[in-house]
């Protein structure tokens, strides 16, 4: 939605989120990752520079989308902390701009899993993107060992391509906004 006291000019840039994990997790995929907390349902954690944020929103989605229990734990502030409390394996995974994880991963501090994008960067040809992964999603939400226990707990399954997502987002987006705007006036 493009605010109404804006006009668009044009995209400059993307800047695109990457999922990184503590090198302690001794894990190097995604679906390693995905695997390691099935066998530890709600055990591990996932850092949150801001709640609400893209990086936030990133942690759910993964969350939904695989059918995993993470713990969330927020910071204030910019990164620096969360990306301390994940090398030294205090926190396990964190969802943050690529360019703000980049140094983390050239030193090895953070391993970095996948990157929110439809495809690699030039610069981390052998990052794998979400795109791939949702893939491997997909087609981890046809097993029924991962189905059945979300559909007895009154789950839908709902596999969706990242462009399938985004539309569900501004679908909902549109569906909710009334009620939003509402609650909003009446607290004002």
């Amino acid at each position: 939605m493009v605010p109404r006291d804006f006009a668009a000019v044009g995209l400059t840039v993307e800047q695109r989120l990457a999922i990184a994990v503590s090198p302690k997790l001794g894990i190097k995929t995604l679906q390693q990752l995905i695997d390691l907390t099935r066998e530890k349902p709600g055990e591990l954690s996932y850092a949150v520079t801001g709640v609400g944020r893209f990086t936030h929103l990133l942690g759910e989605l993964l969350q939904q989308r695989t059918g995993i229990k993470l713990q969330m734990v927020p910071y204030s502030g910019n990164s620096n902390q969360a990306i301390a409390d994940v090398y030294a394996g205090r926190i396990h995974i964190m969802t943050e701009g690529y360019a703000g994880l980049l140094p983390a991963f050239q030193s090895g501090d953070l391993v970095p899993l996948a990157l929110g994008a439809a495809q690699r960067l030039p610069s981390a040809p052998d990052l794998p993107t979400i795109a791939k992964a949702s893939e491997a999603l997909r087609a981890a939400l046809e097993m029924a060992d991962v189905r059945e226990p979300l559909a007895d707990r009154g789950a839908f399954v709902r596999p969706m391509s990242p462009d399938e997502v985004t539309a569900f987002i501004r679908d909902q987006q549109v569906l909710w906004k009334p009620a939003i705007e509402r609650i909003a006036q009446e607290m004002n």
